[in-house]
């Protein structure tokens, strides 16, 4: 993992020497996914500048218990506290600029990002971003029964005119027990698997959405787009990892 230096490396971009820019990862919300958005930032800065070489990258791991209370709690003043208390942490070690590797924290991304010392990369206006490009205008949203309940997600897609669609009640107290108790420690079942291929399949022939929102990073870890290979998988960790990418890169 790289730290902030005084001796930053520096790399050529356009045969042009620059100064490596440092990406801050508030991470750890879960684990597995903060692993993930690793090596993807890896694999994706490798493929784009063609050498072996890393990025320069910083990560701070909260506890997702804590965060998973607060939430629950709507503490959401506290929550804004804990996230900016990081940021700052990711600020005083040379971060240029910073995103929170998780969805359900985007809560409060209006007054954390408010309250920074350095710009952040909001995964809600990356996966927007991403969704108007595919010419989406009707979309499925899965994630946490927060995310799928609040208001972050559709507020900033109704600005580009794209509908969110959430699964049935009871569908989203599976997603979200499965997604709490199976996905965030690392368990992976082919049952759970199968439950979420027969969601996204309902949603796709019910509610003719032209795609599915994985607006959970530990989401891509269990249901991979060869799995559904008929249905167009918004992937918010590939998303917000190219994002940073190319901020990296600019």
């Amino acid at each position: 993992m790289a730290v902030a230096s005084q001796f930053r490396r520096a790399r050529t971009v356009g045969g042009v020497w620059r100064k490596m820019k440092l990406l801050g990862i508030i991470g750890g919300l879960g684990p597995e996914s903060t692993v993930d958005y690793y090596r993807q930032i890896i694999a994706s800065w490798r493929r784009q500048t063609g050498d072996r070489g890393y990025p320069a990258i910083v990560i701070t791991s909260l506890d997702v218990d804590k965060g998973l209370r607060l939430v629950g709690a709507q503490a959401y003043a506290e929550l804004a506290d804990y996230l900016v208390e990081e940021v700052e942490r990711l600020a005083r070690a040379g971060a240029d600029f910073g995103l929170i590797s998780a969805n359900t924290p985007h809560l409060v991304f209006d007054e954390v990002q408010r309250r920074s010392p350095i710009p952040l990369i909001s995964i809600v206006e990356a996966a927007c971003a991403a969704a108007k490009r595919q010419g989406m205008a009707k979309v499925g949203l899965l994630g946490t029964r927060f995310t799928m309940q609040a208001r972050f997600y559709p507020d900033v897609f109704s600005r580009e005119g794209i509908l969110l669609v959430t699964p049935s009640e009871d569908e989203q107290l599976y997603i979200h027990d499965k997604y709490v108790h199976e996905l965030i420690p690392g368990i992976f079942l082919d049952t759970t698997r199968g439950k979420l291929q027969q969601i996204v399949h309902r949603m796709w022939v019910e509610k003719q959405i032209q795609g599915v929102l994985l607006a959970g990073t530990e989401l891509p870890l269990i249901l991979r787009r060869q799995e559904v290979p008929d249905i167009p998988l918004l992937d918010t960790t590939e998303i917000h990892v190219e994002a940073a990418v190319a901020r990296l890169l600019s």
